[in-house]
């Protein structure tokens, strides 16, 4: 078990060495003057200047401007955005909790509804429930998000007016930035109104979250299906079903505790697919995350914020992918033998 953690917290820390050189070299790749992409400063003067180019070490090797890179990324200086003249990591500070949140949420609902659809599709195969949940699945992965997010506005927000098109809360409710997540924000809040509140946050949150949920949800769903098929064809499951065990007790006590190992390890890979699918359901819900900030970056050409948010999002499904593949490893012996060569 120790040379398999040694194992991937080398992988990791190569992925992270290879993201901050790519992070790095991107001050030098975008158009205009290095010492702006680098400060997001544009107007200096002489001395300004001169410090500027003495903090990043621009008259020295290559190799101490990354060490110098290194250590302002480890200090919390990313940078100053050109469009809101604010420091880059400060905006991801107070942005990346929303997006968290929403994906949070989205993976929630996946989990909460895929796992037992892809259960009773697998149980009933080639009936009529498995039948529906498969055309249902297959409609819901073909829907592209954005036209999904589109049409439930059209249909719930414009037409029958059941819920807000855009924004985390009303503007009715002033809520202290504490944690920077909504609902957690407003249990801290003191003021009498918490409940109307929470209800209100719930409301903005609902169509966000079942937009980004519909992905994660149909791939959980055959991803279930798939598993628990391949769970109840072995060898055990035939016994303990010649044994005159029932179909629930088979599904329970045998069936579930395989079947739900792999999906373990598929649940951790899809809320990282969520962070990049967030940002264009930040985009069209006005969702303040950091999404949309990046895409609104990408549209300002602001070079440092641009540069600040990939290496956010970026770092996060890294560290996102590794802990699912830990988590899968430490609950599956087997997978830990077929890391090591030992199967």
């Amino acid at each position: 078990m120790r040379e398999y953690l040694l194992r991937r917290l080398s992988l990791l820390t190569f992925m992270l060495f290879a993201l901050s050189i790519f992070t790095f070299s991107l001050s030098y790749l975008f158009p205009g003057e290095l010492l702006t992409n680098l400060s997001g400063l544009t107007n200096s003067n002489y001395t300004s200047t001169q410090l500027l180019e003495a903090k990043y070490k621009l008259n020295e090797s290559l190799l101490q401007q990354y060490i110098a890179f290194l250590g302002r990324i480890t200090h919390g200086d990313w940078g100053i955005s050109l469009s809101s003249g604010e420091n880059v990591f400060e905006h991801i500070r107070i942005l990346f909790p929303a997006t968290i949140e929403l994906c949070v949420y989205a993976l929630i609902t996946s989990v909460v509804i895929g796992i037992p659809c892809g259960i009773i599709s697998a149980v009933y195969h080639r009936r009529w429930p498995d039948n529906l949940i498969s055309s249902v699945t297959m409609l819901g992965f073909s829907i592209p998000i954005f036209w999904l997010a589109l049409l439930l506005i059209m249909t719930f927000c414009l037409t029958l007016g059941w819920f807000p098109m855009s924004g985390r809360i009303g503007l009715l409710f002033e809520i202290d930035a504490v944690t920077n997540f909504m609902l957690l924000d407003i249990l801290l809040a003191d003021f009498p109104y918490h409940g109307l509140a929470f209800q209100d946050a719930l409301h903005h949150l609902a169509l966000p979250t079942i937009v980004l949920a519909m992905y994660p949800t149909t791939v959980l769903i055959r991803f279930t299906r798939d598993s628990m098929l391949h769970v109840l064809e072995q060898n055990f499951i035939k016994t303990a079903r010649a044994k005159g065990l029932s179909q629930a007790q088979l599904i329970i006590h045998h069936a579930l505790r395989n079947a739900l190992l792999p999906v373990i390890k598929q649940i951790g890979l899809q809320f990282s697919t969520l962070i990049t699918l967030a940002m264009i359901t930040e985009v069209i819900f006005s969702w303040p995350g950091v999404g949309r900030w990046l895409i609104d970056s990408i549209y300002q050409r602001d070079y440092p914020a641009i540069q600040g948010g990939l290496l956010a999002v970026s770092m996060f499904v890294i560290l996102a992918n590794m802990t699912a593949e830990l988590s899968h490893s430490l609950l599956d012996p087997i997978s830990r033998n077929k890391a090591h060569g030992k199967i």
